[in-house]
């Protein structure tokens, strides 16, 4: 087994909780290693994907961190005296444990953070259970004691941490540096406190990136990260020190002399079983009436929306039946609460003049999202189909996109923050990684390479392509390869691509947790703003989870409407609600037709404008065509949709059951849910089935 200490705090190396995972458990593999840790830098990221792909591979994955430890407290924060915390490694024995590392994690950010994430003595006193500790590397407690050559405050703090930890729990650390002389010094001394105290001893390696022949793409990435270039000589390097994944028959014989410190990282791997269960959907509690069920509120909603929605309390028998079949797929998948949750905080925005998307997506299919005004799109009428939604032959967690004025999103980021709690809240993190043309810039600069040449050489990475198959493709790239130093530019660069460069706080994500989110992911304050809180753990980790992600986009459209119907109401004394503008106004159509659209989402492009005074349109199903049509591929069929509708075309159909299907739209298919009818009516699929199609296609 091998420890693998990640230092990714600052994003400095080529081996971070993000990057490389699949080439380190690859090596893993190569080495016949039957257990692997990861252990970042006062973060968790990646620990999610790292423990699906460690144990697909058949490989155990050991959860850590290593930590920063405040040497007078986590909550003092003193220049020049509280800047250089002590590092430790700590790892999850089991479940308990790892649920503390997340807790510490998020205090450690939240609360503790001076130039670094710290925890104290306090708090591992506090959630210690369930963890194994390690002395950690030079910069750890007990070794810098012993370079200040203070041995009786190595053992005190020997001593402290194994009362701590509990017996067994607490391992000093050796390593392998040999360029490092302070590390023999170390080394030696440990091994005296683990004869005088009785504490076990492990070797670990420190790791950086997954190779030997790395070691110059790392420190290129660290100077990218440090913004200097090779020639600086005052910059921080680990040139001469082999920072690879050592394979276990090398640490064998490194430590040949202690075979115990081999044997002791075994029986750590052995008590180390953490078990993140996945898939299970974890929906927030949403307070009903006393006496009711979440699908017995739900219905009530639905109920009073029927009345609102269509003026009477005696639907017709196709909404009848509608409702009651999606009611039934939502009692049968238990989403009624992630309705009610939706529901609530959409109607509370529009009660408080905050101007909310009609929907868009899928949920617009949904007669339940409408009747609750969740979406404003009556799904009967355009013929949308619940399956797109959710669909009972293949249960997945529901998906409702919401778009509000981007003045206003954070107030309804509050009011959810406090209709759940604080602690049940949390924006998600994103991760910023370095792209094949700005890894060739980056790299080039750090090199001391001529901008101009640099700058050449990305630009002959087509878009939205990597450097490998833009370095096969590309004939340029040859004459680039032939000269040493643009041979050494594109080798170096496709090393750090990938490589995560940066995090930020996803535009749009916000996880509303059942427990407290540090339950199932540790968080950190974002990016944007102070009072911002985000997960570690990004957008794909979190729906693995099972845990409730919804998308709060803020818009500026909406901005812009909200403003006019604010001018209009102050100016003029108009008063209206969005919703109730007609669709069948003639003067707007007479507009369109016009191309007068400078400044109308998706309908403001040249190609838009001139599509639409050919089109004439007359109705809105004409607009939700051309926006349809209006994109690469389907763009083709807009001539033929135009002729259609002014009659210059014969429709046929291949099959007289397309006609009910394709009539609208003049004989083309324009829209997913015209794929899911064909496939019922000409293959005799389900609607569940169909939807499957659909995702194909």
């Amino acid at each position: 087994m091998s420890f693998v200490h990640l230092h990714t705090h600052s994003h400095y190396s080529l081996l971070d909780g993000l990057s490389k995972i699949d080439e380190l458990i690859g090596l893993a593999k190569k080495y016949n290693m039957n257990a692997l840790a990861l252990t970042d830098h006062g973060v968790m990221y990646g620990v999610v994907e790292f423990y699906q792909k460690a144990k697909k591979a058949g490989i155990k994955p050991i959860i850590g961190v290593e930590g920063y430890v405040a040497k007078n407290g986590h909550l003092n924060k003193r220049p020049k005296i509280d800047e250089r915390p002590y590092h430790l490694i700590l790892l999850a024995k089991n479940n308990q444990g790892y649920q503390n590392l997340m807790k510490l994690t998020t205090i450690a950010h939240l609360e503790g953070y001076y130039y670094k994430p710290r925890i104290d003595h306090d708090l591992l006193e506090q959630y210690h259970e369930g963890i194994i500790a390690s002395s950690a590397c030079l910069a750890g407690e007990i070794s810098r004691n012993i370079l200040n050559n203070d041995y009786n405050g190595a053992r005190e703090a020997a001593l402290r941490y194994e009362r701590i930890f509990g017996k067994g729990n607490f391992y000093l650390e050796v390593q392998y540096h040999p360029t490092i002389p302070e590390q023999q010094i170390v080394n030696e001394k440990i091994y005296e406190l683990s004869r005088e105290l009785g504490i076990g001893v492990i070797a670990t390696n420190d790791s950086h990136y997954p190779n030997p022949e790395d070691a110059f793409a790392q420190d290129v990435l660290m100077c990218i990260a440090m913004k200097k270039t090779l020639d600086d000589t005052d910059r921080m390097s680990y040139v001469g020190e082999d920072l690879s994944l050592r394979p276990p028959q090398a640490m064998k014989d490194t430590f040949k002399d202690h075979p115990e410190v081999i044997e002791n990282t075994l029986k750590i791997a052995e008590q180390c079983n953490v078990e993140i269960e996945f898939g299970k959907i974890q929906l927030p509690h949403f307070l009903v009436p006393d006496g009711k069920t979440p699908q017995e509120y739900l219905r009530e909603w639905c109920e009073k929306g029927i009345v609102q929605r269509y003026g009477s309390p005696h639907p017709s028998e196709t909404i009848s039946k509608r409702l009651g079949y999606e009611l039934s797929v939502i009692e049968k998948t238990g989403y009624a609460s992630y309705f009610l949750i939706v529901a609530d905080f959409i109607n509370w925005a529009k009660d408080n003049g905050i101007v909310v998307g009609p929907g868009r997506g899928s949920a617009a299919g949904s007669l339940v999202a409408y009747l609750t005004k969740i979406t404003d799109i009556d799904p009967i009428k355009y013929n949308l189909l619940f399956e797109r939604f959710l669909n009972p032959e293949r249960i997945s967690m529901p998906d409702i996109d919401t778009d509000f004025t981007d003045t206003r999103r954070d107030e309804v980021l509050k009011y959810v923050s406090e209709r759940y709690g604080k602690d049940h809240v949390a924006q998600i993190i994103t991760f910023g990684t370095m792209a094949s043309r700005a890894s060739i810039r980056d790299v080039g600069r750090a090199m001391g390479l001529p901008y101009n040449f640099c700058d050449k050489v990305a630009k002959m990475v087509p878009m939205a392509m990597d450097l490998d198959e833009a370095i096969r493709v590309v004939p340029e790239f040859k004459e680039v390869l032939a000269d040493p130093q643009g041979k050494k530019l594109l080798d170096t660069a496709r090393r750090v691509e990938g490589c995560v460069r940066h995090a930020s706080t996803h535009a749009c994500g916000v996880v509303i947790t059942k427990d407290e989110t540090d339950k199932y992911a540790p968080r950190q304050k974002g990016t944007n703003k102070d009072e911002e809180i985000m997960t570690q753990y990004e957008m794909h980790a979190i729906e693995d989870l099972g845990i409730l992600k919804m998308d709060f986009l803020g818009l500026t459209n909406l901005t812009i409407i909200e403003n006019t119907l604010e001018i209009l109401k102050k100016a003029k004394g108009i008063d209206f609600n969005m919703s109730s503008i007609p669709l069948d106004d003639k003067i707007t159509y007479e507009l369109l037709q016009r191309g007068e659209t400078t400044g109308v989402f998706q309908l403001e492009s040249s190609g838009m404008k001139r599509y639409l005074k050919m089109l004439k349109p007359t109705e809105f199903e004409d607009i939700i065509a051309m926006v349809s049509l209006y994109r690469p591929g389907p763009m083709e069929f807009i001539p033929d949709y135009i002729d259609g509708k002014h009659k210059r075309r014969k429709i046929t159909y291949i099959d007289p059951k397309l006609k009910p299907i394709l009539e609208k739209t003049y004989g083309i298919a324009v829209y997913q849910e015209q794929i899911m009818e064909i496939a019922r009516q000409l293959a005799g699929f389900s609607y569940g089935e169909a939807d499957v199609l659909r995702k194909a296609v």
